[in-house]
């Protein structure tokens, strides 16, 4: 468990993605390690949001804080599992050096991020959920939180993978010892095509801007999916509730019933 404790924290701080290990097209982090470490963390986050249904103003389900607590992991390492070879194939098309089982690393790496922040932000929910009658102002405050640490993961993966993008271009040509001479280059035959310079900039921001946007999309509609998270005070306890609608369609009725 320290062992575990230690990589999260390197993980946290960027120290597992400095940039002498990203030019050698790796990442300094066990996938496994990091996920077992998330999953207790979503348990948590899970039993601050499910809070709400102990209360007097929540559905008074105590199975909705166990349904919460298994939920939460649940979401997000099946969003890993729809998202992950889109992750892969936009890190191609840049140029990357990370092979499939790094951009899997990169990708679990991030989804501890996320369940680090969700679970740090916990007693906050926690606190809110013992302290209003308001289920709106529950939801909203619970898409607050996971956009804050959807954020914080996506920023993780721009950050990441942008580097690496320029990890060759960082990387210090070798000179020629004094003893050998260098040779000079030779000279391109009128008909030879030049190599097009690599400009990892806007272009590649972007397309990975674009990705994050697909993941948010996905984990969105994966909450949905997986709905309760928190317990309507006007329905009785269920697992699952029928797919009606969208997230962002009841995400908007929350925001007018509480304005």
């Amino acid at each position: 468990m320290p062992t575990l404790l230690l990589q999260l924290d390197q993980l946290l701080r960027g120290e597992a993605t400095r940039l002498e290990l990203l030019r050698r097209g790796t990442i300094d982090i066990s996938p496994g390690g990091i996920a077992l470490m998330s999953i207790p963390l979503g348990f948590f986050a899970g039993i601050c949001m499910g809070a709400f249904s102990l209360t007097g103003s929540g559905s008074l389900a105590p199975m909705q804080v166990i349904a919460s607590s298994l939920k939460v992991p649940a979401l997000f390492f099946l969003t890993l599992f729809v998202t992950f070879p889109s992750l892969y194939v936009f890190d191609a098309l840049v140029g990357s050096r990370l092979g499939l089982y790094s951009v899997l690393k990169l990708l679990v790496a991030a989804i501890g991020i996320m369940m680090t922040v969700l679970a740090s932000l916990g007693p906050i929910v926690a606190f809110f959920a013992v302290t209003t009658t308001s289920y709106a102002f529950m939801k909203l405050l619970n898409v607050a939180v996971f956009t804050i640490a959807g954020m914080m993961g996506g920023g993780f993966l721009l950050r990441t993978l942008h580097r690496l993008s320029v990890a060759i271009e960082d990387t210090p040509v070798r000179e020629s010892p004094p003893s050998e001479p260098a040779l000079p280059a030779p000279a391109a035959s009128p008909g030879t095509p030049r190599p097009l310079p690599v400009e990892p900039g806007a272009n590649v921001r972007t397309l990975f801007r674009i990705w994050v946007g697909v993941f948010a999309l996905v984990g969105a509609q994966m909450a949905w999916i997986l709905r309760p998270f928190i317990g309507d005070p006007e329905q009785p306890f269920q697992w699952f509730r029928p797919i009606t609608s969208n997230f962002f369609e009841a995400v908007w009725r929350a925001f007018q019933s509480l304005f």
